[in-house]
């Protein structure tokens, strides 16, 4: 095995250790190994490649599609070649959702095409469409206000105010208006829905997404409008003549359709000292080519990764999981848990939040790892990264993982123009930044070379 100039280092320092334990084990808050890693990353470009290679080679990856299938097939390749331990495929099968044809247009009182994108899980309209009277609400407070069978007939339009912000925490409130208006519509009686895109852009492009439908409630047909679009049919609205829309739908779901999550490891020297997981998903939605959301996710973690791997042996297991379709609900964040759930975890990281600089880490560690916890944020300050009062733990992928009480670690990126580009087809490569992505890679390496290496238990 080469030995690093910087694991020489810590040897010189630590004469007493074995040459064969991982450097970062006895080195000092901020040593000049954590700090030589970290610079060293600002100039990483495994995380571009990969990015680069996933986008360019596979391009959209639909969950349980066949494109998703290329990607995994790609992924297993590409995480060999940078020599990662016991990469492998782990299968599942589910239910596939397809897009199919999506048109709508304004036929009264004032005929405009609009653009729109068909929500994950929507009904169809059928081959003919429909054409229907559409009824506005302010929010989804106010769809939840109108009577039961008011709505008979009707095509919903249910609007929101979500804006631009940092830590992106708008998209929790205002995305309920997707994830759970089209159900609450279906139960008042409506034939379909339409909903303001939850983004933040002003571009004609419309922002796709999953929703949810209750046990027993028919699906009904439900796309987002561009921003641009529902500002106008709110406009023609404010006219006071009846607004009639025709919309064309004509999605389907498909049974028992392969799946899977791609795993690779960075194998520990300790056995008992745990695993850490660090996560990002491999499927994309179908509009855009999967660049920020999160082909960069699972770049930065992989790359982080490698540059562990190539400075020594760490003390715990890193083990690298891209999941497969978290955009429709985290079947892959499931089937990986159902599967491993009995191993030794004590750490799980998420990235799925694009590729613009980490600015800010909270923690979820016991008061054991205390110390951890204060050389991470030491070692991350150099970055310009400040400390957060959240608890961590954000992440579908990890989500099982946190839920049955694994710490976790988050590392938050700028998301100001993160809703401006997700689920939307401008989620492409040119809107990365290689400087913010290494920065990123940066960050990662950091919390890993500390946590992967720290004596005190995480968990």
């Amino acid at each position: 095995m080469k030995i690093s100039s910087f694991r020489v280092l810590g040897l010189l320092l630590c004469s007493a250790v074995l040459p064969s334990a991982p450097v970062f084990a006895q080195a000092p808050p901020g040593s000049s190994d954590v700090a030589s890693l970290r610079a060293q990353a600002l100039g990483d470009t495994v995380a571009w490649d990969i990015v680069e290679g996933i986008t360019t080679e596979v391009g959209p990856r639909p969950a349980a599609s066949p494109k998703e299938a290329l990607a995994r097939e790609w992924a297993v390749a590409e995480l060999k070649s940078l020599g990662f331990a016991n990469v492998r495929s782990e299968p599942y099968t589910m239910k596939a959702w397809v897009r199919g044809e999506e048109r709508a247009q304004v036929v009264a009182p004032f005929e405009q095409p609009l653009v729109i994108a068909t929500l994950g899980n929507s009904g169809s309209t059928g081959p003919k469409g429909l054409d229907a009277e559409v009824v506005l609400f302010s929010d989804l407070a106010a769809l939840t206000a109108a009577p039961d069978g008011s709505l008979k007939g009707k095509i919903a339009y249910v609007t929101h105010t979500m804006k631009a912000n940092q830590d992106g925490s708008g998209y929790g409130p205002y995305g309920q208006v997707r994830r759970a208006g089209p159900n609450i519509a279906a139960k008042k009686g409506a034939s379909a829905i339409l909903i303001r895109s939850i983004g933040t852009d002003s571009h004609r492009v419309a922002h796709t997404g999953v929703t949810t439908f209750e046990p027993g409630v028919t699906p009904i047909p439900a796309a987002a409008l561009s921003i641009p679009d529902a500002d106008n049919i709110e406009r023609m609205a404010k006219r006071g003549k009846p607004l009639r829309v025709h919309l064309l739908l004509t999605p389907k779901i498909l049974e028992n359709q392969p799946s899977g999550n791609v795993i690779a490891e960075v194998p520990g020297s300790d056995p008992d000292a745990g695993i850490i997981v660090v996560a990002g998903h491999l499927d994309s939605w179908d509009q855009g080519t999967g660049a920020v959301d999160d082909g960069a996710g699972i770049a930065i973690v992989a790359a982080a990764a490698k540059r562990i791997m190539d400075a020594g042996q760490p003390r715990r297991t890193i083990r690298i999981l891209w999941a497969g379709a978290e955009e429709v609900g985290g079947d892959g964040a499931r089937a990986y848990f159902a599967r491993h759930s009995s191993e030794k975890h004590v750490l799980a990281m998420e990235s799925d939040f694009g590729a613009d600089r980490v600015w800010r880490v909270n923690f979820a560690l016991p008061e054991s790892a205390k110390a951890v916890q204060e050389r991470i944020s030491a070692a991350l300050a150099p970055l310009g990264i400040v400390v957060g009062h959240d608890k961590a733990g954000d992440g579908a992928d990890i989500e099982p993982l946190i839920a049955s009480g694994v710490s976790g670690i988050d590392l938050g990126q700028e998301g100001t123009r993160y809703f401006d580009l997700h689920h939307t087809p401008d989620d492409t490569l040119d809107k990365i930044d290689p400087a913010q992505l290494a920065q990123n890679v940066a960050a990662w390496v950091t919390v890993l070379a500390v946590a992967a290496n720290a004596q005190e238990p995480l968990r």
